[in-house]
C-alpha cells in the first residue's frame, strides 16, 4: 500500500435518519472510518445496525444527513445525484446481496454494462481474463436466469472489479447464497483482491464471511464502536462479537 494515496474510502461524522416525529430512527450517529488504498476490510454488526445505511452512503446511493464522505480523496457528499452516479461508474464497484444483474443482458453484458453506461469501450481482453479468473469463461452469452445463485453473484463480482475502482463495496454478499457458494465466494474475494489494486469492504453479519477480510469493525449505537485484526480466524471473530454484545 502506498501511504503517499489518499484513502480508498473516508467517512467522517456521518449521521442518517429515517421517519421523521415520534416514528424518526436515528441510523448512524456521527460514524468515523476509513479504509486504506488496496485494503481489505468488513463491518459487522446486529440488524438495524446501519451496515446497509452505511455501505450506500459510502457508495453514493444514499446522502447523509451531515458528515462526509470521500473516495480516493474525492468528496463525493458534495456532488449533484448526476455527477455521483458518473463517479460511482468509475472509481466505486458495488455487489448486491441480490445480485442486481440484468435479466435481458447475458453475462458479458451485465459486466460491461458500467462502461458502457459511461460511454466507454469496454476491454475485451480484461473481460475474458476477469471471467476466467472467475469461472465463468464459456458463459458470457449466458443470460443470468441460466445462472445458478453462486454464478450470478461472481457477475455481480466481476461487474463491480471490471472498471478498477478504487473501491469494491460488498452488501451481504452471501446472504443469498448456500453455505457451499458462499464458501466459495469468501475465497474468491480472498484472491481478486490478490490480484486486483481495488480496495474491499464487506459487509457481513457472518464471521466465516467476515475473516475472508484483513481487519473487522463493529457497529453499535450508530458508530464504529471496536476494530481489530481478522487473523482470518472466524471463530476468533465470532468469540470477540458474542463478547462485545453481552
Amino acid at each position: 500500500m502506498n501511504a503517499s494515496l489518499p484513502p480508498a474510502v473516508r467517512a467522517t461524522a456521518l449521521r442518517k435518519s429515517f421517519g421523521s416525529g415520534d416514528a424518526r430512527a436515528e441510523v448512524l450517529r456521527g460514524l468515523d472510518l476509513t479504509l486504506a488504498p488496496g485494503a481489505f476490510e468488513a463491518v459487522m454488526g446486529a440488524s438495524g445496525s446501519g451496515k446497509s445505511t452505511l455501505l450506500h452512503l459510502l457508495a453514493g446511493l444514499l446522502a447523509p444527513d451531515s458528515g462526509r464522505v470521500e473516495v480516493g480523496g474525492t468528496d463525493v457528499t458534495a456532488m449533484s445525484d448526476a455527477a455521483a452516479t458518473r463517479f460511482r461508474r468509475r472509481h466505486v464497484g458495488v455487489v448486491f446481496q441480490s445480485f442486481n444483474l440484468v435479466e435481458t443482458l447475458d453475462v458479458a453484458e451485465n459486466v460491461a454494462l458500467p462502461v458502457r453506461l459511461d460511454r466507454g469501450r469496454p476491454d475485451a481482453a480484461r473481460l475474458a481474463a476477469l471471467l476466467a479468473r472467475l469461472g465463468l469463461a464459456g458463459k458470457e452469452r449466458r443470460r443470468p436466469s441460466e445462472l445458478s445463485g453462486g454464478e450470478r453473484q461472481r457477475v455481480a463480482v466481476a461487474r463491480a472489479l471490471f472498471a478498477q475502482p478504487d473501491v469494491v463495496l460488498a452488501d451481504e454478499p452471501t446472504g443469498n447464497l448456500d453455505i457451499s457458494a458462499a464458501r466459495g465466494i469468501c475465497a474468491l474475494l480472498r484472491e481478486l483482491h490478490a490480484a486486483e489494486r481495488s480496495a474491499i469492504l464487506l459487509v457481513t453479519h457472518d464471521p466465516v464471511v467476515a475473516a475472508a477480510a484483513d481487519r473487522v469493525h463493529f457497529l453499535r449505537d450508530g458508530v464504529v464502536a471496536a476494530s481489530f485484526d481478522t487473523g482470518h480466524d472466524p471463530a476468533a471473530i465470532s468469540a470477540r462479537y458474542l463478547e462485545f454484545h453481552r
